[in-house]
């Protein structure tokens, strides 16, 4: 078991972000993420009125407060800011559907008992910010992007004892969908005690993980598989017994590529790479923080707080 792993150079003392660094911010046929920057600003506080404003097809900013029970994946039309009120947004039953959607943020909301997944980015859908939310009790995964989805961004999200945290590729026979795709950024997460899938990914490139706070995952840290490259840079990892899965795949997927650099584990097992990996660069800029502070201000900054529900 690896003890720690000096990093070679020291980094920005963190600060939670309040705005997105990865894919998210690319300006390819949009510029940027906006959400719904510029429309209406409404409050959902039913299930009636929540589900209304997702399915506008006007820009809105849809403050959340209070609980919202709701059933399956319900869909979210583009050009939409969806953020809880203070610490009272919690949508539970169900999850979000995005569905060849664009330009959406998501962000300070609870998700719990979601009967599949909490968050399904699929089918074509792009520029999706998701952000400072707290994730349990999905009975799939709490964030799945699939299906040629492309410029996502995970940001500061709390994956609180869930099991499967994040899939990117839903399938090993999808490289006709996703090779070329799913470029996604992970960064500032915590992942809690969570089993397995942080993430797991076929096909994608870039896929870039840092300055995430790993602790206990009983299964696996990041599985990349299918051809994917996956670049896990600056993260902490802490009682994770495999950190890192590629070379040799993982379950019945074949091998993927993995870089690791500048991280730091702690009581986990050795690290698995395999290949080169596109330089998340090619595509956007990023500062590195030091993964010595990671554990502090990820738990510091992490999930639903009062100070994220505004934008």
């Amino acid at each position: 078991m690896l003890r720690t792993v000096t990093v070679r150079t020291t980094r920005r003392t963190i600060h939670p972000a309040a705005r997105p660094t990865g894919p998210a911010t690319r300006p390819i046929g949009r510029n940027g993420t906006t959400g719904g920057a510029g429309g209406r600003t409404v409050t959902a506080t039913t299930a009636g009125e929540f589900l209304e404003y997702i399915d506008s097809k006007e820009t809105l900013v849809i403050r959340v407060a209070g609980t919202i029970a709701i059933t399956s994946k319900q869909g979210v039309r583009p050009d939409k800011t969806i953020i809880g009120v203070g610490t009272s947004g919690h949508i539970t039953g169900g999850g979000l559907d995005f569905y060849r959607s664009h330009n959406v943020i998501v962000r300070n909301l609870r998700f719990t008992g979601a009967e599949d997944d909490a968050v399904n980015v699929g089918r074509e859908s792009h520029h999706i910010w998701i952000d400072h939310n707290t994730f349990s009790g999905a009975v799939d995964g709490s964030i799945d992007v699939v299906r040629g989805a492309d410029y996502v961004t995970v940001s500061w999200n709390h994956f609180d004892h869930s099991d499967k945290s994040m899939l990117i590729s839903h399938s090993d026979g999808a490289a006709g969908t996703d090779a070329g795709r799913l470029k996604v950024t992970i960064h500032h997460n915590f992942f809690d005690n969570s089993r397995q899938r942080h993430p797991r990914v076929r096909f994608g490139e870039p896929v870039h993980v840092f300055n995430n706070y790993f602790l206990g995952n009983e299964l696996y840290g990041v599985a990349s598989t299918e051809n994917a490259g996956v670049l896990v840079e600056g993260n902490y990892f802490q009682d994770v017994p495999h950190p890192l899965f590629s070379a040799s795949g993982y379950a019945d997927s074949g091998p993927g590529r993995a870089v690791r650099r500048d991280n730091v584990f702690v009581n986990s097992g050795v690290p698995e790479t395999a290949g080169s990996v596109v330089e998340p660069r090619t595509y956007y800029s990023y500062t590195l923080d030091d993964p010595a502070g990671v554990p502090a201000a990820v738990r510091a900054g992490a999930g639903v707080g009062p100070r994220w529900g505004t934008l």
